[in-house]
């Protein structure tokens, strides 16, 4: 990532014809908000003087809070090429939220994750590596506009003519170049019409920016050729899952990876799998934040390769957490239930308390063998001998279990940690009153 100053900023603005910079930041849900300015308001945007209204974003402030001021991280600024009109070039700025008596406010998820970071550093541990795999579907509309035409019939790593998508996903890697992604694999997923783009890894902040800003650009690209990306994790029943796997490592203060060791058996260290145990002890609490819809738990089934047990393997795909294979500055491990409809930064500040926990207080993890067998074979009795549990089968279980787990509340603060689970107490509440087209198909 790059380097501004403010007149840096207010230069690079004035030389590319800049008429309107966006303030952006997310809500609770994960959802990307903005405030729109034109370029005239920028020198007051830099010194934080943006107020909005905070009493409308999901998870912020009741009313009588209302006045929130946004702060622009400097390094995030960014020309939105793909968005260039006869009006003039589009830029945007990430920000922080902030209160009117100049604090960081408490319930901003940018601001939670930081906290988590924080607590790294205290263990002299510089900071986590993380590397997103999101998947998508691109639909075309049908003759009522609506998004149910899958864009191609094409699976995994097909090309065109099969391949529908093709020049599309291009596309969308050339704009993200442009945006200063470093682009690794592009490829047509199992799915027809479903698809993978994956960028580099980075520090856990600024992987869980270029997270957002990823999502924006295909939807954005998506939208201007007339189809709809969607990261739904369950789009259709009988058809693969998007997932998004997250590859996570630690690195100590001179930039070392802290999951190797050269002289352990499999070539991980102590402190990759107290970090993996501190996770796992606490996987059905955090699947309500990784997989935080009614529908993320649709893709948590048998038979398509998504985990829905909590346990680790270096050579199992079944697993909630695998090891690659590669091992030296690349040790990592891949958390695979994720999906992208979680808040990233809620996401990686639950992640990474939970698996310090581990490192912090080992004795109140339990070592946990890596699993080899194909877990859905199993049976649920030699599952449970084994003492590999479920993860949660529906977002009433997953909020349940998040109810009780001090170290996401501690994490996320008591104010962001009610919202939450109000909201997903209501989002549940609203899905089980639905009729569904299955039921009224099976029972009328």
């Amino acid at each position: 990532m790059a380097s501004y100053t403010k007149k840096q900023i207010l230069r690079i603005v004035e030389k590319e014809n800049v008429h309107y910079v966006r303030l952006q930041f997310t809500d609770m849900l994960g959802v990307i908000k903005a405030v729109e300015i034109p370029v005239s308001k920028l020198d007051d945007a830099l010194k934080g003087k943006i107020m909005f209204d905070g009493s409308s974003i999901e998870g912020f402030v009741r009313i009588k809070e209302a006045d929130m001021y946004l702060k622009p991280d400097l390094d995030t600024f960014l020309i939105l090429s793909f968005e260039d009109s006869q009006f003039g070039k589009v830029a945007r700025l990430i920000c922080d939220v902030y209160t009117p008596s100049g604090k960081p406010f408490k319930g901003d998820p940018r601001y939670i994750l930081k906290r988590a970071i924080k607590n790294m550093r205290e263990l002299n541990i510089k900071d986590m590596n993380v590397g997103f795999e999101p998947e998508f579907y691109l639909f075309k509309r049908d003759e009522k506009g609506e998004p149910t035409i899958l864009a191609d019939n094409g699976s995994y790593f097909d090309l065109a003519p099969i391949d529908n998508g093709n020049s599309l996903r291009r596309e969308i890697t050339l704009e993200l170049e442009r945006c200063g992604f470093v682009v690794q694999t592009a490829h047509h997923e199992v799915g027809p019409g479903q698809q993978e783009i994956n960028f580099k890894y980075s520090d856990v902040l600024n992987a869980c920016d270029n997270l957002q800003t990823f999502k924006y650009v295909v939807k954005a690209v998506a939208r201007k050729h007339g189809y709809v990306a969607s990261f739904m994790p369950k789009p259709i029943e009988s058809l693969a899952g998007s997932g998004m796997h997250t590859n996570i490592s630690l690195s100590d203060m001179d930039g070392n990876n802290m999951f190797y060791d050269e002289k352990d058996k499999m070539k991980l260290s102590s402190t990759c799998r107290l970090f993996i145990y501190g996770i796992l002890k606490h996987a059905r609490a955090l699947t309500a934040i990784t997989n935080p819809i009614v529908n993320s738990y649709k893709r948590l089934v048998t038979g398509y390769e998504a985990p829905c047990y909590a346990c680790w393997s270096d050579a199992n795909r079944s697993s909630m957490i695998r090891i690659p294979a590669v091992r030296g500055e690349a040790t990592r491990a891949e958390i695979r239930s994720v999906d992208a409809y979680a808040n990233p930064y809620l996401a990686l500040a639950a992640i990474i308390n939970t698996g310090i926990e581990g490192i912090k207080n080992p004795k109140n993890v339990t070592p946990i063998d890596p699993v080899y067998d194909n877990i859905f074979s199993l049976t649920r009795e030699e599952r449970e001998k084994q003492g590999i549990p479920n993860l949660p089968e529906n977002l009433k279980d997953a909020i349940k279990e998040m109810k009780n787990d001090s170290i996401i509340k501690e994490t996320f603060g008591d104010h962001t940690f009610s919202k939450y689970i109000e909201a997903k107490s209501l989002e549940w509440e609203e899905y089980r009153k639905i009729v569904t087209p299955w039921e009224y198909k099976k029972y009328i």
